[in-house]
């Protein structure tokens, strides 16, 4: 049975608003050791996934564009294109959609499109490397 996106995931998701400001963000990704941060909105008592913004986002907006990290919202720098994968997707699945897109991260959504973590390609890479193992030594095994 393969492996799917549930499986792999964190769980452990740092999340911000649109109206979050990239100074508070940057303190956010510094304190939870992260590059990235899901923007969300509030759906009910659901979170779902708006967007993403990363460290380089916060790069290219403070560097390249001069703007005020105080001043200017997460919702100003985020990715406008957001990717996501169902909890039930294949880690092939993801990690197909990671090679299309040109992305290293993506959120997870449940059946109802509520954030329920995140996968990295750092976590795919993983997973991959363990099947690759198990191919190395059914291999080796063989030759004994």
């Amino acid at each position: 049975m393969p492996i799917n996106a549930g499986e792999i995931c964190n769980r452990e998701v740092v999340v911000v608003y649109r109206d979050t400001s990239l100074l508070a963000a940057a303190q956010l990704m510094r304190e939870h050791h992260v590059g990235s941060l899901v923007v969300v909105a509030d759906r009910g008592a659901e979170r779902v996934p708006v967007g993403i913004v990363t460290d380089r986002d916060l790069i290219v907006a403070v560097a390249a564009k001069g703007m005020d990290l105080r001043t200017v919202d997460v919702g100003e720098v985020m990715s406008p294109d957001l990717y996501t994968v169902r909890e039930q997707d294949s880690v092939t699945d993801v990690l197909r959609l990671m090679r299309e897109r040109g992305v290293r991260r993506l959120p997870v959504v449940t059946p109802t499109g509520a954030l329920a973590g995140i996968v990295t390609i750092d976590d795919v890479l993983d997973i991959v490397a363990e099947q690759l193992d198990d191919v190395v030594r059914a291999v080796g095994r063989e030759r004994a």
